[in-house]
């Protein structure tokens, strides 16, 4: 029997670190039925934050799935549900959540309000088009403030935050909320841990700031939906709560209002009424857009549909490892059904993969379904190759949706084994991390042969190193990152090499006459060696010129300064000589690499660092602070404008002087500020700081 979409929520619950997601979700599946005691976070026993080092530090690291039911005005509702991290290291795992979900439950602290990280969530969830309601945390406790916290997620997040409710009592006496849409009171009872709340009426103390806000509301709703704009003129209480309802669904979905709600769920009050708005408001599967794809061979439009009956199309947006299933891939369905033991088309690899089962998440446990649904999330075994940002359709209808953006990791240590026998386990285990995240980096320096091992902060790579240890048995040394150097020849010289060898017999020889100098690249020119062949009437056979060719060409992964590689150069070859029988192709492959080391050296090479273009996103009054960090970093200030209320201050800084900036930063704003580093280019560095670099690396060589 197919199922109605219609009653199929896809929500996460998102918000700044500490706001209470975690607590939230564990009353969901309390009141849900699904859990029959609740988990605290503070106990380490909350479901869904399942891995140790979750339960150890109270933090949630990886966004966890799960399924409940919701009874609401005599229907069932399907609710998946996604608890994501607040921390901003784990950015990942909202960013790729937000890709897959419908709606959003966005936590504010009522004593915190919004928060830095509440400003990155929601900036994602706009980047995605993500229907939201808010709900204000923790109302019991000192200092809470329901309406201030409206007004910022206003003036903050540039939002129209809409109260649904009112709190009836503060901090500790908080018991209940007054219901504006309907216009009634609500208070919960203790004894059953909020299970049952009883009607009561408008306390007298609240009726006029209860009329105020209802009016409000009436007015938001009106301004929003035309038809109901004249009723409010003529009598706002003319306006029914059904009208109420649909216009503020629509707005809700439209992203133009932003209902607010309240309530303690670690008090377990409001979770209720919160969920019944989540029924009420946030979008189905069918309220969306339709998704639009498109096909791989000819880059036309594909419409995807949310309908049981179209052909299959889904998007991989998370892999797992489990140690009962192996690997799990996490799927939201767009369209048709994916029956367990059938194959979908992988358009990244252009493979099929044969999908052995298909499981209905619950934090870490499984429940094997039969079948995955249009818009339903699931997770699916038995693949050989699919990555995060797949996507997963039937062969007959090839499409590829839009995949997820992830930052570029900002961070980085180098790591070796401590015992020499782990070095084919830390390759495997580095590798699954690697698959599971892909936020983190691993490469190997050429160098120093060294393993560096790169992510989003270094909270993000304690948690990489502590799983290294207790997952897969393998302990680690870690060191400092280094910088990828370049080097780059400046000007132009011509050089004569002979290269000579007699030792009796037949000897070697070649002469080579060439300029060598800087290239310059044009439009759509790869990087690489330019080399002209202006040899006239065979003074070098033709066979010798290619041999000369390799000798430059491998020449240039060891730079004349320090060894670092040189991406761009030209050699023109315009006259030289050989020997009958002396001379040979590695003779003149010699000559050009002995030939390079010498001539490089008077090019006027310069020593080049990778310049980071960053981007801080800082509250007005630590712009100053900010900038006046980035300039004593020898950044080089790109400009400035306003975002979402805050300050964007963009500048291009080396790499270098970057180890370490993402926690200063934090320091340097009280937490309030993000920054976002991408790499932008390679730049001369300064003379004083490269005679610095040429030493060390000249020292270190020393050393060996």
């Amino acid at each position: 029997m197919a199922r109605d979409l219609k009653y199929t929520r896809n929500i996460g619950i998102a918000a700044h670190i500490d706001a209470g997601k975690t607590t939230t979700t564990e009353r969901i599946l309390y009141y849900a039925g699904v859990n029959h005691k609740i988990g605290e976070v503070h106990e380490g026993a909350a479901t869904m934050d399942w891995m140790e080092q979750e339960q150890e530090r109270g933090i949630t690291i990886t966004s966890a799935a799960t399924t409940v039911f919701w009874n609401y005005r005599n229907n069932k509702y399907n609710v998946n549900i996604i608890d994501t991290p607040g921390h901003v290291d784990f950015t990942v795992e909202v960013n790729r959540s937000l890709r897959v979900l419908d709606g959003l439950v966005f936590l504010f602290s009522a004593v915190d309000g919004v928060e830095p990280q509440s400003e990155t969530n929601w900036r994602l969830a706009d980047n995605y088009k993500v229907a939201r309601i808010g709900f204000v945390n923790k109302m019991d406790r000192a200092g809470s403030d329901f309406l201030g916290v409206c007004k910022q997620v206003k003036e903050k997040l540039g939002s129209k935050a809409v109260a649904l409710q009112l709190p009836i009592g503060a901090e500790d006496n908080f018991r209940g909320v007054v219901d504006l849409v309907n216009n009634r009171g609500i208070i919960w009872n203790e004894h059953d841990k909020g299970m049952t709340y009883e009607v009561v009426p408008i306390p007298d103390d609240m009726k006029d700031e209860v009329n105020e806000y209802r009016e409000k509301l009436l007015e938001a709703v009106a301004e929003y939906d035309e038809t109901l704009l004249e009723k409010f003129f003529e009598d706002p209480n003319s306006i029914s709560e059904g009208e109420i309802l649909t216009a503020l669904r629509k707005a809700v979905i439209d992203m133009k209002i932003v209902p607010m709600v309240c309530g303690s769920s670690f008090k377990n009050k409001g979770v209720q009424t919160m969920l019944d708005y989540v029924m009420e408001l946030l979008p189905s599967p069918l309220d969306k857009d339709n998704i639009i794809g498109s096909n791989p061979d000819t880059n036309e439009e594909v419409v995807i549909r949310p309908d049981e009956k179209e052909p299959f199309a889904a998007l991989a947006f998370k892999i797992a490892t489990d140690p009962f299933v192996g690997r799990l891939c996490f799927v939201r369905a767009y369209s048709g059904v994916l029956e367990s033991g059938s194959y979908v088309y992988n358009t990244r690899s252009e493979n099929k993969e044969r999908i052995s089962r298909v499981f209905q998440m619950h934090a870490n446990k499984q429940n094997q379904i039969e079948r995955l649904v249009a818009g339903d999330i699931g997770a699916v075994v038995g693949f050989k190759d699919i990555k995060t940002g797949d996507t997963l359709c039937d062969e007959k209808r090839k499409v590829i949706l839009e995949s997820m953006v992830f930052p570029e990791p900002v961070i980085g240590y180098a790591i070796e084994p401590k015992k020499q026998a782990d070095v084919d386990k830390l390759g495997m285990a580095i590798a699954k991390l690697v698959e599971e995240d892909p936020t983190l980096r691993v490469n190997t320096d050429q160098e120093t042969g060294q393993t560096i091992l790169r992510g989003m902060g270094e909270l993000h790579l304690e948690i990489i190193i502590d799983r290294l240890k207790r997952e897969f048995k393998v302990e680690i040394n870690q060191g400092a990152p280094q910088v990828a150097y370049k080097e780059a020849l400046t000007k132009a010289v011509e050089h004569k090499e002979v290269y000579k060898k007699q030792t009796g017999g037949r000897g070697k020889f070649a002469d080579i006459v060439f300029e060598i100098g800087p290239r310059e690249l044009g439009e759509g020119d790869k990087d690489g060696l330019e080399f002209v062949n202006d040899i006239v009437g065979g003074v070098i056979p033709r066979e010798f010129i290619q041999p000369v060719q390799k000798g430059f060409e491998s020449a240039m992964s060891n730079g004349p300064l320090a060894g670092y590689p040189i991406d761009n150069m030209r050699v023109r070859l315009f006259h030289g000589s050989y020997h009958d029988v002396d001379s040979d192709a590695l003779s003149f492959e010699l000559a050009a690499r002995i030939g390079f080391k010498e001539a490089a050296a008077k090019c006027a090479p310069q020593l080049l660092e990778p310049i980071m273009s960053v981007e801080v996103m800082s509250p007005d009054e630590y712009t100053g602070s900010v900038t006046g960090d980035l300039n004593r970093r020898r950044g080089v200030m790109k400009g400035m404008d306003t975002r979402a209320g805050a300050q964007v201050i963009k500048a291009d800084v080396p790499l270098k002087e970057l180890f370490g900036y993402i926690t200063d930063l934090r320091t340097l704003t009280s937490g309030r500020a993000s920054a976002s580093l991408t790499f932008s280019h390679y730049a001369p560095v300064p003379k004083n700081l490269a005679d610095k670099v040429i030493e060390e690396v000249k020292g270190a060589a020393m050393a060996k």
